[in-house]
């Protein structure tokens, strides 16, 4: 594969991330992975290869770039469960000034960034995104609808909110698939939030996917932090590669 830490152009200026398509030809088709509040790290690198080898262009970008170059935290705080709340409390101010418009802008240039690059298939993309890059993920397919034909989010939270702008309300514009792999016991979206959420892509008719993983707490996906939980993630990316097949194919598939 290749793979390269690169600054690539986006609507506040460059942001750091990494970049990792197969070294063959291609063309292949473009993901976007969207990073958890702990920002662009080793383990999330390790999941973007293993999506690139699966036959995609990954894109990882620092999504707080305008406040901050990676990496943002120590790893080895996340490995300890009080220490992991912790660092939640130190980047939420991050988490915060990424406002949906800001963000939309940013997608637009990440897409134009992977569209450009050799070897990368035309046409719309994907989203892979976990915890508030779940979120992050919703919003993006839904402004921009054209241009994004899958989202894969996992543990995301905060997408259901008493807010008139939460991203929930924004899912009648969808024209893509989506699937939400909800953390179990969770209180960034409780039971409440999912049959919300739920009953709002229903109502607009979007094809969507929504599974509760029972006993697999919050950020059940990241290996390097306390809240992994092995068959969870095992069964994630069971999920993920099943739906990227069906949405987004490879060439080879």
């Amino acid at each position: 594969m290749r793979q390269i830490s690169i600054d690539v152009p986006a609507a506040g200026g460059r942001a750091d991330a990494y970049f990792v398509k197969p070294a063959g030809p291609g063309p292949y088709p473009a993901i976007l992975m969207f990073m958890d509040a702990f920002g662009v790290r080793p383990r999330l690198r390790e999941m973007a290869d293993r999506i690139a080898e699966r036959g995609y262009a990954v894109l990882l970008p620092n999504l707080f770039y305008r406040s901050r170059r990676g990496p943002l935290v120590d790893p080895a705080d996340l490995l300890d469960a009080e220490r992991r709340g912790a660092v939640f409390g130190e980047v939420m101010p991050l988490v915060r000034a990424l406002t949906p418009e800001l963000l939309v802008a940013d997608v637009r240039a990440y897409l134009d960034f992977l569209g450009a690059q050799e070897g990368v298939a035309p046409g719309p993309a994907g989203i892979v995104g976990y915890c508030m890059g779940g979120r992050n993920g919703l919003i993006a397919i839904s402004a921009l609808p054209d241009r994004i034909a899958v989202l894969g989010s996992f543990h995301a939270g905060g997408v259901v909110r008493e807010e008139a702008e939460s991203p929930h309300l924004g899912v009648g514009s969808i024209t893509g698939e989506v699937y939400f792999g909800h953390a179990d016991n969770d209180g960034s979206m409780t039971p409440e939030n999912i049959a919300t959420l739920e009953a709002a892509l229903a109502g607009a008719g979007v094809t969507y996917t929504s599974e509760l993983y029972e006993g697999a707490p919050h950020g059940f996906t990241m290996s390097d932090t306390a809240a992994h939980h092995a068959e969870g993630e095992r069964r994630h990316w069971a999920a993920l590669f099943e739906l990227l097949e069906r949405a987004l194919p490879t060439p080879a598939r």
